[in-house]
């Protein structure tokens, strides 16, 4: 009888020790097959867990490890869509529960020319695609609802690190983008606009102009006053970046780098090239820094008509209150650009 009874007991404690062992493999020994330390997975939206496996596959070392916890953890019911971080050593237990976790995306954008290469950078960092993304950016009822077109709507994205989930939604993106909008606008800022006879999307339009004229922060808001000096006075902008930009829309081509705009590239028919129609163009040609936004909200108070490129200090302009001082200043930059052999 205690024979039999201490077999059993044997039997048991093996098992007891057995389970313990296979806990132990599965909850604490690594089941990671990869060299970095960091490696972030991305899980579409609609995902099944059959589809999540094949795309973690590469990463774990024993699948049948990482599905019994799984299965144990009700996780093929639960599968959620977006951005997750496995680390090297994590065990099976552990790669599941990092799979709960959707991990935020710090997204960042600047510097962009047009709303289709903004949707491109985006594209690379959320889910949803260029296609859609630009979809839902001129959505004719958003852009009536909101007060933007489709020409002007590219105003609405101010430069900026934002902190969003992989899987957001074209729209839900949209409308966050309206939210940091509208809370950049605060009364100040739109009190200083309106007294400027301008929209907050003006502004934006004219700061895109600036941001591409100079790169010197110190001198933009003398040149946002040379352009607001010339609205005023009911004058031709005459701004090289809108016929450059113009250029670029025709030949369909943003990747082309125009240092020189010619004689004959004035004459372009284009609503964006400003010597050719008063005031500003339909929307921004550039996505303006915040710097260049408030330059034209604070501008200088100066009497200059006239800008172009010194050559006696490089990467700054002279400004002129004349033609006659302009064309003496411009003849000088025409020379240097020639003695150079700029030829576009």
């Amino acid at each position: 009888m205690n024979t039999k009874r201490n077999t059993i007991l044997k039997v048991l404690a093996a098992a007891f020790l057995l389970v313990v062992v296979v806990v132990f493999v599965k909850f604490f020994t690594s089941d990671t097959n990869f060299d970095k330390d960091e490696v972030y997975v991305q899980i579409p939206t609609g995902s099944t867990y059959q589809d999540v496996e094949k795309i973690i596959a590469p990463l774990v070392k024993n699948m049948s490890d990482f599905e019994f916890i799984a299965k144990r953890r009700s996780y093929p019911d639960n599968v959620k869509p977006g951005r997750f971080l496995l680390k090297k050593g994590m065990s099976a237990f552990q790669l599941v529960a990092a799979m709960r976790r959707n991990v935020p995306v710090k997204l960042a954008f600047n510097n962009q020319e047009r709303l289709e290469n903004l949707c491109e950078r985006l594209s690379s960092q959320i889910e949803p695609d260029t296609t859609k993304l630009l979809a839902t950016f001129r959505d004719p009822v958003f852009l009536q609802k909101n007060g933007f077109t489709k020409d002007n709507v590219f105003a609405m994205f101010l430069p900026n690190t934002y902190e969003v989930y992989w899987n957001i939604s074209a729209e839900k993106f949209r409308d966050k983008m309206l939210n940091e909008y509208n809370r950049f606008w605060t009364k100040e800022r739109i009190a200083k606009a309106t007294a400027l006879n301008l929209t907050p999307v003006q502004v934006i339009t004219l700061a895109s102009i600036v941001h591409k004229e100079t790169v010197k922060k110190s001198e933009r808001p003398t040149v946002a006053g040379v352009y607001l000096n010339r609205l005023n006075q009911g004058m031709l902008l005459q701004a090289d970046p809108t016929v450059i930009y113009a250029l670029k829309l025709r030949d369909n081509d943003f990747d082309q780098i125009i240092k020189r705009v010619l004689y004959n590239d004035l004459f372009i028919n284009s609503p964006y090239n400003t010597y050719q129609n008063i005031g500003l163009p339909p929307g921004p040609i550039a996505m303006p820094d915040v710097d260049a936004i408030d330059a034209v909200l604070n501008p200088d108070k100066n009497d200059y008509l006239y800008f172009c490129a010194s050559v006696e200090k490089f990467g700054y302009h002279a400004f002129a209150a004349t033609l006659a001082q302009h064309e003496v200043n411009r003849k000088k930059y025409v020379e240097w650009l020639n003695a150079q052999g700029t030829n576009r």
